[in-house]
């Protein structure tokens, strides 16, 4: 039978079911499914019911059925649009899904437009001193507390700032900002081996 499929001319044919077709007073086979007229329409339900039909009454089902009929211009242009097929965000594209909160589908009418912007912010980016910062700098220096503008003295003060504000023996031994201080030592240690702060 997978044999039978994969040589016919005809997609879609259901060989070996036993229907006759469903148009009245045709003796063919129904071997072509089609929507029911008379059936359940389609909807968030499910496909709707069908019909079949042999191959003469199928083409002529076809040549007059028209999936718009019933919508309105906005509903036929949303139907139209690429954008539907999107229509939820995947994770990259959420709001939580990146640090630099990235693009949402809805703002563009191009997915393409959305997927390089997605991409182009992750380039690194130039500073006004010709440096380039990657997404790692961005990072650090938010961990810092400072801008992408922030040259290596800048970078120095922070860094003693936080570890000030941050270590248990200027806290009493509270020992709970020990994850911030972590963190604190961890985007200076990357910051001053970075190629824009060198």
């Amino acid at each position: 039978m997978a044999s039978d499929r994969s040589t016919d001319r005809f997609h879609g044919r259901i060989r070996g079911g036993g229907r006759p077709c469903a148009y009245p007073r045709c003796r063919e086979a129904g071997e072509f499914r089609a929507p029911d007229p008379k059936g359940q329409a389609a909807s968030a339900n499910g496909p709707g019911d069908y019909q079949y039909l042999c191959l003469d009454h199928v083409r002529q089902f076809n040549a007059g059925y028209n999936w718009f009929a019933g919508m309105t211009a906005d509903e036929i242009s949303m139907a139209q649009s690429p954008v539907q097929f999107w229509p939820s965000e995947t994770r990259a594209f959420r709001a939580n899904g990146n640090v630099d909160s990235p693009p949402k589908w809805a703002d563009f009418k191009d997915p393409l437009d959305a997927i390089s912007t997605r991409f182009r912010s992750r380039l690194p980016k130039e500073r006004a001193d010709g440096h380039f910062l990657s997404l790692e700098d961005r990072k650090a220096l938010r961990t810092l507390g400072l801008g992408e503008d922030a040259d290596g003295r800048a970078l120095r003060s922070a860094y003693s700032a936080k570890v000030r504000a941050y270590h248990p023996d200027k806290n009493g031994g509270n020992r709970s900002y020990e994850k911030a201080l972590q963190d604190v030592i961890a985007a200076y240690t990357h910051l001053k081996s970075s190629p824009a702060f060198i």
